[in-house]
């Protein structure tokens, strides 16, 4: 798949409202830390691997986030 590297801009901003803090940490950083099903982890040698459940629940961020918005 081709990555739009070069002409993407990314910025970043302070969230101060707790409450919208707390939901990014649940919907954002933790959700997508737990996926063991789409998620690649980079190696020490700059190539990708892809997480596998293995014997634990598979578990996609991206889909988690599909049924819960749109029901």
């Amino acid at each position: 798949m081709d990555r739009n590297f070069f002409r993407r801009v990314e910025t970043c901003f302070p969230v101060e409202e707790k409450r919208m803090q707390k939901k990014l940490l649940k919907e954002g950083l933790q959700l997508y830390l737990s996926d063991n099903s789409q998620a690649w982890i980079l190696q020490t040698d700059g190539s990708y691997k892809q997480v596998t459940p293995g014997n634990a629940n598979p578990r996609s961020a991206q889909n988690t986030l599909l049924e819960t918005y749109t029901g």
